[in-house]
């Protein structure tokens, strides 16, 4: 069946980003919690009077309360680099003055005794909340690939995830030099599926917003499915969605028209993998 290249743009969409996407609370409450004695300790020093004679004291009774102390800088280490030291707070490695000073020179003293904080533990938990916001660009990288894997279970075939091309040569018994520079390649596929018929190579992507990077994309992919064509037993798949397309439209389409295995999500929901596998 014929496709028209800017019928099919048009179902591109802005956005696959799920209800979890912004941030792991799950994540988020099992890092405060790991901490959580040592952080209750640490938080007997909110509002002292004398702030570093509580903390020498705190120190020599129970020197586990140091782990807590790097993820009040929003730091998950063990060790902490200042100048020529190198702080360590997994066990105590130096004087208690030393730790003192690292306390007064990060203004965690400050923040401790002037009560600009009232709990220790809410405190921390606030943080692993900004320091979860870092993890999206790998969320971003995995959504997609979470989406064409539910189309994958629901079309009711056996895939393999994140193969390597020398593993699809050797399990399927393929010959696919073409694509592997000679067996030199270490390209590795997000999805694998066989039929009767057929060993498919699956790539996912989802682009929000438009680069270099998408240009450099659509060429490397057209490519691989002209290097493919000629291969006895195995088909390229290309999954991709996203407006970020638009700005590089150009480039997709030129991979669009030689590549009949290209999809979107709105394919997806078509049921072209049904289609696809049951051929």
């Amino acid at each position: 069946m014929s496709r028209n290249f800017e019928d099919w743009l048009k179902t591109f969409r802005a956005s696959i980003n799920d209800y979890d996407y912004y941030t792991d609370f799950a994540k988020v409450y099992e890092n405060a919690e790991r901490l959580k004695p040592e952080i209750y300790l640490l938080n007997s020093l909110v509002g002292s009077k004398n702030i570093e004679r509580d903390f020498e004291n705190l120190l020599a009774k129970y020197p586990a309360c140091l782990k807590a102390i790097p993820i009040l800088l929003s730091v998950r280490a063990e060790e902490i680099f200042c100048r020529d030291v190198n702080y360590r707070f997994d066990k105590p490695a130096q004087s208690v003055e030393q730790y003192k000073y690292f306390m007064r020179a990060t203004g965690l003293f400050d923040l401790l005794q002037n009560h600009i904080i009232a709990n220790l533990y809410d405190y921390v938990t606030g943080i692993e909340v900004g320091l979860d916001s870092n993890g999206r660009k790998n969320r971003d990288g995995h959504q997609m690939e979470n989406l064409v894997e539910k189309f994958l279970i629901e079309a009711v075939v056996t895939y393999h995830k994140e193969m390597y091309l020398a593993d699809v040569e050797k399990i399927f018994e393929l010959d696919l030099s073409t694509i592997s520079a000679e067996g030199t390649s270490t390209k590795r596929f997000d999805f694998v599926v066989k039929n009767s018929n057929n060993v498919f190579g699956i790539e996912t992507n989802f682009y929000a917003s438009g680069g270099s990077k998408l240009n450099e994309t659509a060429r490397s992919y057209k490519m691989l499915a002209e290097e493919s064509k000629n291969i006895s037993g195995f088909k390229f798949v290309w999954i991709t969605d996203g407006n970020g397309w638009k700005s590089a439209r150009k480039n997709l389409k030129e991979t669009f028209l030689v590549l009949n295995t290209l999809y979107n999500i709105k394919d997806l929901e078509n049921g072209i993998f049904r289609e696809l596998f049951n051929d």
